[in-house]
């Protein structure tokens, strides 16, 4: 075989194993010692299946003085992750064939984690090529759509469902533009604003009518749902509701499951994203995560400049992909979840939800990605050791217990801290 990872231990089994790994693919599991041309030895630290991050904001193209392909990909793995998901708002907006076929090429040479590409919506002419080159799914942003246009974008997307080998996935941004609209208004008209005015400017009211419209829209036209950095516990409940009768899943943020609306009193505008922080008796929290549960990061990292711009023109978003995963397990080595969710909601269910086979489980036969997790290493946040761009993070400096010490993408290892 092409690689043999030994001493390790797996969440679901007893004692240590070997993994083989050939040509790119898990190739046998075995208590026994099995032969291969590279040895790597995890020193009795649990391995998991390669983590994946359904939503980060790599900049690339257009936007490159925050982040890039590059620095992105050398971030995800950092934080244990080996396989992304990029958003389409870059410049140009990632919503034609010609506008994805060029992110592919970027992602190509500079990503050195595996990668996949959202689609924006466009004209059904031009969603259907953009299924040729295979994007993991559409976003919509609902927060920048009328009502009207919402249901005609819905509708285009049932068509292209019916026209294509499109698989019906679509992934929304949901905070309703109407009632966005009217409280920033209202709040824009103090004599003098603070940053926590921001998050009543995007109150949970909004959040809850954009899910509700979302789960409304998909079952209308036969879609499924995903909902993006979900932040209120209403619109939990919604979509909870929902999946009980039509295919609806959600992820979480760490910022929004760790911190409420008071951090804007610490932080300022640094802690600016959409949607933004709530407060206590309105936000998601660590006890929400359980068996069905992912993460998705919303990486989205800015200039320092951008971020220090006042309440109003502050660019919203946080570097999360290097902070993520320390913080989870400290919430492991706390008590407060349990260790077994961890390759639940950090891989297993983003590749079931958007129809990744092998990934996600390690099991013979699927792809050589993995992730290594120190659970009992302990350390303190340093942004000037991090890999993005990002010169900020509501987490710099905080103390954490458990670290991803080795990401290891199709049998590469592409960052090793063992």
């Amino acid at each position: 075989m092409d690689l043999v990872i030994k001493n390790c231990r797996l969440v679901d089994k007893i004692g240590e194993h070997y993994i083989g790994v050939d040509d790119g693919k898990i190739a046998d599991i075995s208590k026994t010692p099995i032969n291969a041309d590279e040895t790597i030895d995890v020193k009795n630290n649990y391995i998991l299946p390669g983590f994946i991050d359904p939503h980060i904001h790599f900049r690339d193209p257009g936007l490159t003085q925050k982040e890039d392909f590059r620095t992105g990909s050398l971030s995800a793995a950092n934080g244990g992750f080996t396989t992304v998901f990029d958003m389409p708002n870059t410049l140009p907006k990632t919503d034609t064939y010609k506008a994805l076929k060029e992110k592919m090429k970027i992602a190509e040479s500079k990503s050195v984690v595996n990668f996949e590409l959202f689609a924006g919506t466009n004209i059904l002419d031009e969603m259907e090529k953009m299924v040729e080159l295979k994007p993991i799914a559409f976003k919509i942003f609902m927060d920048l759509e009328s009502d009207e246009d919402l249901e005609s974008i819905f509708h285009d997307l049932s068509l292209l469902k019916e026209k294509t080998d499109y698989n019906g996935l679509v992934a929304t941004h949901c905070e309703k533009k109407s009632i966005v609209e009217s409280e920033t208004s209202k709040l824009k008209q103090k004599d003098e604003n603070e940053t926590i005015d921001y998050s009543y400017a995007r109150p949970a009211a909004s959040e809850d009518e954009s899910v509700k419209q979302a789960i409304e829209l998909a079952g209308k036209n036969n879609l499924s749902l995903h909902v993006c950095h979900l932040s209120s516990r209403k619109s939990l409940e919604l979509a909870k509701d929902a999946s009980r009768t039509q295919q609806v899943s959600w992820e979480f943020t760490p910022h929004h499951l760790l911190l409420d609306n008071s951090a804007y009193d610490t932080y300022g505008t640094f802690m600016k994203t959409n949607p933004p922080l709530r407060e206590k008796q309105e936000s998601v929290r660590i006890s929400d995560l359980d068996e069905t549960s992912i993460i998705g990061t919303d990486h989205a990292p800015h200039t320092i400049e951008d971020k220090q711009k006042g309440v109003w023109d502050s660019s919203p978003g946080i570097p999360n992909l290097e902070t993520v995963v320390p913080l989870i397990l400290t919430e492991v080595n706390k008590g407060n979840i349990d260790f077994d969710l961890i390759p639940k909601i950090f891989s297993q269910n983003a590749a079931k939800v958007y129809g990744l086979e092998n990934k996600g489980e390690i099991a013979i036969g699927k792809d050589s990605d993995f992730t290594v997790i120190d659970l009992k290493r302990e350390g303190t946040f340093n942004i000037d050791e991090f890999e993005t761009k990002a010169q900020y993070s509501p987490f710099d400096g905080k103390r954490y217990i458990g670290m991803p010490v080795m990401t290891i993408v199709n049998g590469k290892t592409v960052m090793d801290k063992l």
